[in-house]
């Protein structure tokens, strides 16, 4: 090969190896199953905006809020003064334990007639014994069912079997409803788009209120029950993990079933239970 083509051959290699690392830098991969990724979607640790370092403001007054946030994490860290992050800082874990009511008279058309049916009566029984035998691990700390008929028996039904002192309460925004246009869309079941409007909000008022840290004040772990329904419990996993919320009717819930959710002091949120009923005869399941 004379002079002229060792030239040109070289030529070629350089401008392909360039090419190749050029391909290679561009096309990333953003899957769990990989090493040395970039996470599709990065995990919002102060999602209830109650991150200590969030509620406590920074010694210098040269920052303002956008640049606080803009800030390098760990150049923020050192202008906060640690009284005041301890003043903040809790070490308590929240567990929410989310139940869904027994099987009821779906096809009902007066919402006082929506009633428990036998089985959903069976049903919640056996709920409140598996949670009467999770006291051996866990003391509950109080109880929450929604305002509607079905939720206010399964409630009934599951407190016969927990201590007499637990506080209960009752919270009509839990109630059943249309939480957020689902995707992909289902063809047997389209609410009006008012209703996602109306129930939306209310939907996610409710996870608002009884999905956050605790506060500084709380010193030992919480364990409460909610005793709901199928949308709103779909909806509150999907907002807790921080997956998208549209991706609430993918998967089911039997009736009765228990779904466990806890939530750290760092504000990380892990699901240890989801629509558990195999305390539940095999006969006796529905959904």
């Amino acid at each position: 090969m004379n002079k002229y083509y060792k030239v040109i051959a070289a030529t070629v290699a350089s401008v392909s190896t360039v090419y190749i690392v050029t391909r290679q830098k561009e096309n990333k991969l953003n899957a769990s199953w990989t090493t040395g990724y970039e996470p599709s979607l990065k995990w919002n640790s102060n999602w209830d905006h109650r991150d200590p370092s969030a509620l406590t403001k920074p010694k210098s007054r040269n920052f303002s809020s956008n640049q606080l946030q803009e800030s390098n994490e760990n150049t923020v860290k050192k202008t906060l003064d640690d009284s005041e992050i301890n003043k903040h800082s809790t070490k308590a874990t929240r567990h929410l334990f989310l139940i869904r009511h027994g099987q009821y008279e779906v096809n009902a058309r007066e919402a006082d007639k929506m009633i428990l049916t036998e089985l959903g009566n069976e049903q919640t029984d056996l709920t409140g014994r598996r949670l009467s035998e999770l006291t051996k691990k866990f003391k509950f700390t109080k109880l929450t069912n929604s305002s509607m008929i079905r939720a206010i028996q399964s409630a009934n039904n599951i407190v016969r079997h927990l201590p007499e002192d637990l506080p209960r309460f009752e919270d009509p925004l839990l109630c059943e409803g249309a939480p957020i246009p689902p995707e992909p869309p289902v063809g047997h079941w389209k609410p009006e788009l008012f209703q996602f409007y109306e129930d939306g909000s209310r939907i996610e008022a409710a996870f608002r209120k009884y999905f956050h840290r605790a506060s500084p004040e709380q010193l030992d772990d919480s364990f409460e029950i909610v005793v709901c329904h199928a949308n709103v419990i779909r909806y509150f996993f999907c907002r807790a993990l921080q997956f998208p919320p549209e991706a609430w009717l993918r998967f089911g819930l039997d009736h009765g079933s228990i779904t466990h959710i806890y939530i750290r002091p760092d504000g990380r949120v892990g699901c240890r239970t989801l629509g558990e009923s195999g305390f539940i005869p095999i006969e006796k399941i529905s959904s």
